[in-house]
């Protein structure tokens, strides 16, 4: 497959290299990285990192790489996860359809910015949430919190839009290779969800966007192709 139409390199296991069987070092980056993502930590940033140190994967190419390797273990957490803990089904059903909305409709505006916007945007939303996360903490400290709750499985009203709108947002960023475990689990935590129940909302999230990303991807390669053939 012509990875410049994809942006993928050819693989068809977690991490594969440039062509055949997968290496026992790809191998052994791919169970290490899905190990620890399942405890939250994420897989997209460590396995940037390992793939950039051992030059196995392409800079131009990490991002869709990242999104259709990480699949397979991704299902298999997400399914998990959905089946073992307790989340309200409109809260995780609207919130995995904006994360693929959002991979959908935002990939052709976030993959636009350069890669010093990116890096600038992202920073500064994590910075935001990270200080919104210590206040929240703060607050729930003095006893008679401001922002109460912590313990919901699920959201209603403008707590749900503003759930669905920042899942959208993350499911765009994710496509670029921009993890979606850790700002997930903030936003989840700040909008008085039990923390718990990030877990599936973010694997669930993961898959959506990979089959979205994927399906988008196939369907750019098809218009390509017709174009070339006019």
């Amino acid at each position: 497959r012509d990875s410049s139409v994809t942006g993928v390199q050819t693989c068809a296991l977690p991490i594969l290299g440039p062509g055949g069987p997968p290496k026992p070092v790809e191998l052994f980056i791919g169970f290490v990285t899905n190990f620890f993502d399942t405890l939250g930590i994420g897989s997209y940033a460590p396995t940037t990192a390992m793939w950039k140190a051992w030059k196995i994967v392409d800079d131009r190419l990490i991002p869709g790489t990242l999104n259709v390797g990480h699949t397979p273990p991704t299902i298999a957490e997400a399914l998990i996860f959905i089946a073992i803990v307790e989340v309200e089904f409109k809260t995780l059903a609207l919130l995995l359809a904006a994360a693929a909305l959002g991979a959908w409709l935002g990939a052709g505006i976030v993959s636009g910015w350069s890669k010093r916007s990116v890096q600038l945007g992202m920073g500064i939303t994590l910075a935001i949430a990270a200080a919104l996360f210590i206040i929240k903490n703060l607050d729930e400290m003095r006893g008679t919190p401001m922002i109460p709750g912590g313990a919901a499985i699920g959201l209603s009203g403008a707590l749900l839009a503003v759930g669905f709108i920042g899942n959208f947002i993350l499911g765009a960023l994710m496509t670029l290779g921009v993890g979606l475990y850790a700002p997930c689990l903030i936003m989840i935590s700040l909008l008085g969800m039990n923390p718990t129940t990030a877990f599936p909302i973010m694997m669930g999230s993961c898959r959506s966007e990979e089959h979205t990303s994927e399906l988008q991807s196939h369907l750019n390669l098809v218009c390509r192709l017709l174009l070339e053939k006019k």
